[in-house]
């Protein structure tokens, strides 16, 4: 599934070919995506312009001049195809590594823009879905309420990190993945920012704040390298891992910067490390991380 730096370079490849542009006309291939279609969709899109493109979390969220936003999650497969009125084609070329190749069969949801160009939403495994809210009761959504703050904005502190984390004894991996305390980090990162921050993943999460709520030097490690972590992530087009691709069609960037996910069994590149990439399993999930460099003492 698609984690925050492959979302939002999928918004920023989508945002020149949306924004300050109306539908000019929307077509439904199917009644659903994982959830039907809200009533009238086609309808509701359709003649409103697209004032604002944003990222909330794992979430697109397009802004309407009628009042209301797009709200669009890409699930496990989902895609954009972005066909300029000049010809070109954002996303030419086989945009899985495995699955279905962008068979135009999947193509599901079809916008033809007022500027002239046609985005197609492509989802062979249909997990994605697409709603229409109120854009004043956006943060009060099905959606968005309840969740946490976002890890690339200013609310990231050490601060923050330890008022959210203090008491709880939950595994540290298991928290920084709770979307209720901070939104969009998934596996991929947080497997190698709690490698970059020296942090154990089996770590009771209430260790990051002292008695007195303030942040620990682990806190504050944290915070740092976890937005560090993402911007380069974001800065190389994302990762392409199985299913996932961006708008143009090429695949991201960021998995060749691994230094722990995927990579059991080989040498760490942590700087003087002689550690080996050892695998576990945390709530059902993997878990990569190199036990010298981030042994579970760590300060």
């Amino acid at each position: 599934m698609p984690e925050l730096p492959e979302v939002e370079t999928v918004r920023l490849g989508l945002a020149p070919a949306l924004v300050g542009t109306r539908f000019a006309r929307v077509v439904l291939r199917r009644p659903n995506l994982r959830f039907p279609f809200p009533a009238r969709f086609a309808e509701r899109l359709e003649g409103h312009r697209v004032t604002d493109l944003a990222r909330r979390a794992k979430y697109l969220v397009a802004t309407l001049d009628s009042g209301e936003s797009l709200i669009m999650h890409l699930g496990m497969t989902g895609r954009f195809d972005v066909a300029l009125p000049d010809g070109r084609n954002l996303s030419p070329g086989d945009f899985y590594l495995e699955g279905a190749q962008g068979n135009a069969k999947h193509d599901h949801v079809v916008m033809a823009m007022s500027n002239g160009a046609t985005v197609t939403y492509n989802d062979a495994r249909r997990f994605g879905f697409m709603d229409l809210v109120p854009t004043e009761t956006l943060s009060a959504s099905r959606h968005f309420a309840g969740m946490g703050l976002e890890p690339l904005s200013a609310a990231l502190t050490p601060e923050a990190v330890a008022r959210l984390f203090r008491g709880k004894i939950t595994p540290l991996k298991a928290a920084l993945l709770d979307q209720r305390l901070i939104a969009g980090l998934g596996n991929i990162y947080v497997c190698e920012a709690l490698h970059r921050a020296g942090l154990h993943p089996e770590t009771r999460a209430g260790a990051l704040a002292k008695p007195d709520g303030t942040p620990t030097p682990k806190a504050r490690r944290l915070a740092r390298v976890i937005g560090e972590v993402l911007t380069e992530a974001v800065a190389a087009g994302g990762s392409t891992l199985r299913d996932y691709a961006h708008p143009d069609g090429g695949s991201g960037a960021f998995q060749h910067a691994f230094r722990v996910y995927d990579r059991v069994g080989h040498s760490c590149s942590g700087k003087g490390c002689t550690g080996t990439i050892e695998r576990i399993i945390q709530s059902g999930r993997s878990t990569f991380f190199c036990a010298s460099c981030q042994p579970r003492s760590a300060k």
